[in-house]
């Protein structure tokens, strides 16, 4: 709408095209994370669920489940 000389906020865009079902184009491939196997065991657990150190910096959990490359 702007090439076409619109003065047009981008948010009008965004409610305009959500009001049709439109979507803007999406580059590029999908990131794809893990594919779980059902039937492999689960890792055991390290802190028991529990998660409350005794004292600051004494337990530190993390997820390495996406780290992009």
């Amino acid at each position: 709408m702007r090439r076409e000389g619109f003065a047009i906020a981008r948010c009008t865009i965004e409610r305009l095209m959500r009001d049709m079902g439109l979507h803007g184009v999406i580059r590029g491939k999908p990131v794809r994370t893990t594919i779980s196997d059902k039937a492999a065991p689960c890792p055991l657990d390290r802190v028991n669920r529990q998660f409350h150190a005794p004292a600051p910096n004494r337990l530190w959990v993390s997820d390495f489940t996406y780290v992009s490359t």
